[in-house]
């Protein structure tokens, strides 16, 4: 039986050289002579949130050159989602942003309800702001545990977790479920709030704002913190906007843009808060950016308590929206209605749209086309996950590989929300 013969290192040379003649533009002319180092980080690294993989060209410690690469976790949900009913279709937005997966219901529920002219109920509108601001909290929450724990300040990750786990309670008694829930329904909601809801949302209404405090006076001057955030990953305003950048990676470097604020959604317009702006563009301002968010949230959940107003909890066009589960034991054609609803959907004319909402993580953007059937021709969702790993390139330019690390934590990717 023939052996194939041992490469040689001539051999192993020109496959190296061959590997990297790939690079060419990509990187500087140093790395195509082995004057800088090429490492892979990830894609299977803890502290890329996720299967993100970073090709990084060094100088000694000196990043010359960032290139992310993603597409290692794509789940097709887009394209699944095409061969779902509008309704069916909720429950694959859940698994985008996996830490804020009501944003994702969202944006997809008002593209729906904008394509076939979908009423909302006043009382519906406010369920979706309490539950949306919630999910932003719970999803910085997981920001600045897994953010300092990269960094390793590990007792933050557990406070940060503890109070979360209250929020996914929440989340379980009113959807079902602590996180893939598909509570917002194109309508409304699922269903209309538990009776324990509302006392565990004051509870935690009246707990947190201390709670932050204690985040801050573990980090805010912490010495070690600051030399690890501070004059660290600066991204310039125009540089920003340039890259595409949103939320509060983009409100870090100063620009006032919150979705909420400049084109509101489910009465936004109504709510008083405050957009927290940095000054510098660091990673430190992106910490103290998100730290303000929540205090913020806090006073709109509160203001959206306080405004809850009595009614419907979903739209009652049956044309759209399955009869309430209460009549399918009084009533044949509420059954009939539902199960047609269920097996066949609604149509939804042969027209385009686009919508976006402000996510934990910055613009979430649903662009949907219908057919005139009851299946969309195309869904496609414009993510601030691939945007801001798209700049990670820039950012990380002329730090150290000890940065890196901190910088990605700071622009708050969630893989799921890039790889659809």
């Amino acid at each position: 039986m023939a052996t194939a013969e041992p490469k040689t290192q001539t051999g192993q040379l020109e496959t190296w050289q061959g590997d990297v003649e790939a690079l060419r533009g990509l990187v500087s002319e140093r790395a195509m002579t082995g004057e800088t180092m090429l490492l892979n980080m990830g894609p299977h690294h803890p502290s890329t949130h996720g299967v993100l993989r970073l090709l990084l060209e060094l100088d000694g410690e000196e990043i010359v050159t960032c290139l992310p690469d993603v597409g290692f976790l794509h789940t097709g949900i887009e394209k699944n989602i095409e061969a779902k009913t509008y309704e069916k279709a909720v429950t694959l937005t859940d698994r985008m942003d996996y830490l804020s997966p009501m944003s994702n219901n969202m944006a997809f529920c008002l593209a729906v309800e904008k394509l076939v002219d979908l009423d909302v109920p006043e009382r519906a509108q406010v369920i979706r702001v309490m539950c949306l601001e919630l999910a932003r909290v719970a999803s910085h929450l997981v920001w600045l545990g897994t953010h300092a724990l990269d960094m390793g300040a590990m007792s933050v990750f557990l406070y940060a977790f503890r109070e979360r786990e209250k929020i996914l309670e929440m989340f379980e008694s009113i959807s079902g479920q602590r996180m893939m829930g598909s509570y917002i329904r194109p309508g409304g909601v699922w269903r209309d709030l538990t009776p324990d809801f509302l006392p565990s949302v004051e509870r935690f209404l009246s707990e947190f704002p201390a709670i932050i405090g204690d985040y801050e006076a573990l980090l805010t001057k912490n010495p070690i913190w600051l030399d690890r955030t501070q004059g660290i990953g600066v991204i310039e305003p125009e540089e920003a906007l340039d890259l595409g950048m949103s939320g509060p990676s983009l409100r870090g470097s100063g620009v006032n843009w919150d979705i909420r604020k400049a084109m509101p959604y489910s009465g936004y317009e109504q709510y008083e808060f405050t957009v927290p702006l940095g000054e510098h563009g660091d990673v430190y301002d992106r910490f103290l950016i998100r730290i303000q968010e929540m205090r913020e949230s806090l006073k709109i959940i509160r203001q959206a308590i306080d405004r809850l107003p009595d009614g419907p909890f979903r739209s009652n066009n049956r044309k759209f929206v399955p009869p309430p589960r209460s009549e399918l034991g009084q009533s044949m054609e509420a059954v009939i209605h539902h199960f047609k609803l269920w097996t066949e959907g609604f149509s939804a004319p042969d027209e385009e749209v686009y919508v976006s909402i402000e996510s934990p993580r910055g613009e979430i953007g649903c662009y949907l086309h219908g057919t005139g059937g009851n299946k969309p021709r195309r869904v496609h969702f414009k993510t601030p996950s691939f945007m801001h790993i798209s700049a990670l390139g820039k950012i990380c330019q002329q730090y150290l590989i000890a940065d890196v690390v901190a910088i990605i934590g700071s622009v708050d990717i969630v893989l799921g929300d890039c790889d659809r």
